[in-house]
C-alpha cells in the first residue's frame, strides 16, 4: 500500500509524523510526505520521498513570513491567525490534492488533526484515511477542555458547559475562516456537521502522540482513539552545528519555546534572569528558533549557550 502523509509546514508537526511514516515503511509500505515547499529539506533529512503542493501560492519566503508573524502573537489573536493560515492552505489542498494523489498512485492518507477539514479531500475521493495528533489532540466533545484553552479539567456539569461553550466558539472561528472552502465542499456533495470537526473522522483510526499520563482523565474517548506516543525513533533530523566545546559539564538547563512561539525576546530574557538567580551550578542552553538572533536576547551568563537551533536529542 502506498500511504501519503499530509504534513503541516512546521517541524513540530512534521517530525513526529515522519517517525510514524518510517515505522510504516519498516512494515513494507510505500510512504510519501506531501506538504508545502518549505518542508522539503526536512523530508530529505528524514529520508522520505516528498511531493510539494502550493508552490505558487506558498513559496518558502511566504512560509517564513507566516511563522515570523505568528511567533510574535499571543492569545486570541494568535489563535485566529493560525486558523486563518491553515484555512488558506486548505483551499489549495482542496484544489490541488485530488489530481496530485491520483497521479502519484496514493492508496490511503494520514492526516494531522490540526489540519482542519482536510478530511474532505479523501472523503471526496473515496480514499481510506487515518488521523494523527502530533500535538495535543482536539476534544470536541466538551468532556475535557479544548487544547487551545488553558482551563483546568473538572468533572462537573458547570465545567462541561464551559468546555462546550469553548468548543462552539472555536468551531465558529473555523467555519468563518473556511467559509469559501465549506461552500465548495458542499457543492461537491459533502455535508458533515461543520460545528463538530470530529464528525469528519468519527469512524476512522486516530492515534495521538500524547501519553495517558499527560492527558486529562476521561473515559469518553471512542474505541478508535489510541494513545501511541511519543512518536520518535532518534532519526530523521537535519544536521545542526553546535559548540559542543563550550559545555562545561555542569547540569544543563535546556529551554526552547518550540517551532512557533519564539518571537518574543522578553520570554527568553526571563529565562536567562531565572538562571542568573539560580543558586546552584547550572549551564543554560537556550534554543531560540529562527525568528530572533542570539544577540537580541541581551547579556547572558558566560557559560550560557544561545543558539537558533540546538540538537536537543543528541545528548542534551
Amino acid at each position: 500500500m502506498k500511504i501519503g502523509f499530509i504534513s503541516l509546514s512546521v517541524p513540530g508537526h512534521f517530525n513526529p509524523m515522519s517517525a510514524v511514516a518510517r515505522q510504516l515503511r519498516s512494515r513494507n509500505h510505500d510512504v510519501v510526505v506531501l506538504s508545502l515547499p518549505v518542508m522539503e529539506p526536512f523530508a530529505r533529512a528524514a529520508n522520505l520521498p516528498f511531493i510539494p503542493f502550493g508552490e505558487k501560492e506558498f513559496p518558502i519566503e511566504h512560509s517564513s513570513e507566516v511563522v515570523g508573524t505568528l511567533s510574535r502573537l499571543k492569545g486570541e489573536e494568535a489563535l485566529q491567525f493560525t486558523v486563518s493560515a491553515v484555512a488558506q492552505v486548505m483551499k489549495v489542498k482542496w484544489r490541488e490534492l485530488p489530481k496530485l494523489l491520483s497521479s502519484n498512485g496514493l492508496d490511503a492518507l494520514v492526516l494531522d488533526d490540526y489540519d482542519f477539514y482536510s478530511e474532505a479531500v479523501p472523503i471526496y475521493l473515496g480514499m481510506p484515511y487515518a488521523i494523527l495528533s502530533s500535538a495535543l489532540h482536539f476534544d470536541y466533545s466538551g468532556y475535557t477542555p479544548l487544547c487551545v484553552y488553558g482551563w483546568a479539567h473538572e468533572n462537573t456539569p458547570e465545567a462541561r458547559g464551559r468546555n462546550r461553550q469553548g468548543v462552539s466558539k472555536f468551531t465558529q472561528m473555523l467555519i468563518r475562516s473556511n467559509a469559501e472552502l465549506i461552500a465548495e465542499v458542499e457543492r461537491a456533495g459533502i455535508k458533515p456537521n461543520w460545528e463538530d470537526p470530529s464528525s469528519l473522522f468519527s469512524d476512522r483510526p486516530w492515534i495521538t502522540q500524547c501519553t495517558p499520563e499527560f492527558d486529562f482523565e476521561s473515559s469518553h474517548w471512542p474505541k478508535q482513539f489510541h494513545y501511541a506516543g511519543p512518536f520518535h525513533d532518534g532519526e530523521g533530523r537535519p544536521e545542526l552545528s553546535f559548540p559542543w566545546n563550550r559545555l562545561t559539564g555542569e547540569p544543563i538547563v535546556y529551554a526552547s519555546m518550540g517551532t512557533v512561539q519564539n518571537g518574543n525576546a522578553e520570554v527568553f530574557r526571563t529565562i536567562v534572569t531565572a538562571i542568573l538567580k539560580h543558586k546552584g551550578a547550572a549551564q543554560l542552553v537556550l534554543s531560540i528558533g529562527r525568528v530572533l538572533r542570539p544577540e537580541q536576547i541581551g547579556p547572558v551568563p558566560n557559560n550560557a549557550i544561545v543558539v537558533n537551533h540546538a540538537p536537543a536529542r543528541a545528548g542534551m
